[in-house]
């Protein structure tokens, strides 16, 4: 895959080639990606959070069509949850089970990024993936127990959140940890304060999507977003002392951070 190059400038990225870079590297959805420069990656992790609705709307809109057909809760949340696994290839997945061998292998940050690298799963990542697809099935099927709108609501905040941590991670200032690949290529390409004017509105919007369920509801989607954001960001700081920066598999390890932080606080109460 090609990558942005900083060697000359660029001219400025328009919305609608931000969502072509968003789409065409977070998804398996076509998007006519023809943009591969640093305004471009800019505007993409800008747009990520659209990505986040589109994949979440698509996993609601399956998990509620097995309820209406009469499977139970805990079907309609592996549905759910699998749908945004193969929109994305299982590349989040991946890049968690990569990013907790990497994290659990206690070898110098090189070493580290080879085992990341290598196409098979340690323990550390089989132990990571399990748990983490149990934690959200877990949460999703008590969200969609409580009621069709709650699990629908709980899998767009989730899906979303997921990708506002992508926007925060690719801030300026955050290093990437080796010269090629997906992590290069938009590794520092927003401005802090744009990634927390994105967050911000994110989470507003999303606590009124909540506010037609209730006060309660409203509170729980703001809060799912900033403990989203909150774990991914515990986690980027672990990955950038460890493995001296951000790579695509560690973008991968904070999605699925993040969206499983999100489903657990919405699954609450």
């Amino acid at each position: 895959m090609p990558e942005p190059s900083a060697a000359s400038p660029a001219p400025s990225a328009s919305p609608a080639d931000g969502l072509r870079f968003a789409f065409g590297t977070l998804t398996v959805l076509p998007a006519g990606l023809t943009r591969w420069d640093r305004p471009a990656a800019r505007a993409g992790m800008l747009c990520a959070p659209v990505v986040g609705l589109v994949v979440g709307v698509l996993a609601a809109a399956t998990g509620l069509m097995l309820l209406a057909l009469g499977a139970g809760a805990p079907l309609a949340a592996v549905a759910s949850v699998a749908v945004p696994a193969a929109l994305t290839r299982g590349l989040h997945l991946d890049g968690l089970a990569d990013t907790a061998d990497g994290l659990g292998s206690g070898k110098p940050a090189e070493d580290a990024l080879r085992i990341m690298k290598q196409s098979d799963v340690g323990p550390f990542g089989v132990l990571t993936l399990v748990l983490v697809l149990l934690a959200q099935v877990a949460a999703l099927a008590q969200a969609y127990g409580g009621s069709w709108a709650r699990g629908a609501l709980t899998v767009v905040v989730s899906a979303v959140a997921a990708r506002v941590a992508l926007t925060l991670a690719a801030r300026t200032g955050v290093p990437a940890a080796r010269p090629e690949g997906l992590g290069a290529a938009v590794a520092g390409v927003v401005p802090v304060r744009g990634a927390a004017a994105v967050a911000l509105l994110v989470a507003a919007l999303l606590a009124g999507a909540g506010a037609a369920l209730g006060a309660y509801d409203a509170v729980r989607a703001g809060l799912a977003v900033a403990a989203a954001a909150g774990a991914a960001e515990l986690l980027l700081r672990r990955c950038v002392r460890r493995f001296g920066g951000v790579t695509g598999d560690v973008f991968g390890g904070l999605a699925e951070t993040a969206a499983t932080t999100a489903l657990v606080v919405m699954s609450l109460g």
